[in-house]
């Protein structure tokens, strides 16, 4: 296994608020460098800290890198060696459940929820679970419940960055008549997914009721395009992609039908917006959990 290294920033929490926005607006970013930031301790809300995850020691680039994150003079970097171990994997193990909407997401460290409304899915930790937001995965399983409540009809549905699969088995169970198509860029999102499905019960195959998994950047698969127009599409990802889409994803989405964002800062929802707002959408409900935004936005009928 090749080495794992961290390296950390502590600033006051809107440098790094401020820096996780740079991030999110950097379509060069080298994707082997995975970037969090989060408060120190629940006492001191104001002292944040950043770290940035390498799977190889740090050179004076990488270093620089990270610390061209921050405006002006950038706080000191601290280098550390990670064990000898899946450090994703590892941050993960223990992580407490989310309870959001109509659902109880948990990993094997913990028992599904015995609420009868309520439905449990079991993700363990895994490369492609440890990299994302609870915030914005709580968000979304909020607001696809409130689209369900709001009268949402979904027939085909895909969800762009999937990582897990979670989000599509979440609308799947809402939807139970739709057919999902969940694609990730990340080719090891595949075995995770058919993992998550097999272990959640989600039927694979390319029916009613059923999921098909792919690997693809954005909207570039063949499949993907083939099932299009979309009901409900589904983009929990990143502020620059999501601007980046809105295009490819009008072009996917029906007349009338719905888009879910999330992955985006509140700092970056005017952007976002304005961008959707050009491709033809108009937001129909949103939400805003910690630091970021989940947005509901309708597709305009056609006239």
């Amino acid at each position: 296994m090749a080495d794992s290294w961290k390296l950390t920033a502590f600033a006051p929490k809107p440098l790094v608020e401020a820096a996780l926005d740079t991030h999110g607006g950097a379509l060069d970013w080298d994707p082997e460098i995975v970037v969090s930031g989060f408060e120190i301790a629940d006492d001191k809300p104001d002292d944040w800290r950043l770290d940035a995850y390498i799977p190889r020691k740090p050179n004076a680039q990488d270093r620089k890198t990270v610390a061209a994150l921050f405006k002006g003079d950038p706080p000191k970097i601290i280098s550390e060696k990670l064990p000898d171990t899946d450090w994703v994997t590892e941050s993960q193990k223990g992580v407490e459940p989310i309870r959001a909407g109509n659902f109880f997401v948990h990993t094997p460290d913990f028992p599904p929820s015995d609420e009868a409304s309520v439905r449990s899915f079991c993700i363990p930790a895994s490369q492609a679970f440890g990299t994302g937001q609870h915030a914005t995965t709580a968000g979304c399983l909020a607001m696809l419940t409130e689209m369900k409540r709001r009268g949402v009809v979904a027939r085909d549905i895909a969800d762009i960055g999937t990582g897990t699969g979670l989000l599509a088995f979440a609308a799947m169970y809402l939807w139970p008549s739709a057919r999902a198509t969940a694609s990730d860029i990340d080719p090891v999102c595949l075995e995770v997914i058919l993992r998550n499905m097999e272990s959640n019960g989600i039927t694979p195959g390319a029916g009613v009721g059923e999921m098909t998994p792919v690997i693809a950047p954005g909207m570039d698969d063949p499949l993907l395009r083939s099932r299009a127009p979309y009901d409900l599409l589904i983009a929990n990802i990143l502020a620059a992609p999501l601007v980046e889409l809105a295009p490819d994803f009008s072009d996917a989405t029906a007349p009338g039908g719905s888009i879910l964002l999330a992955g985006l800062l509140e700092t970056q929802e005017a952007a976002v917006r304005r961008a959707y707002r050009k491709a033809g959408f108009r937001l129909a409900a949103r939400l805003v959990n910690g630091d970021w935004s989940i947005l509901w936005l309708r597709k305009r009928n056609l006239r």
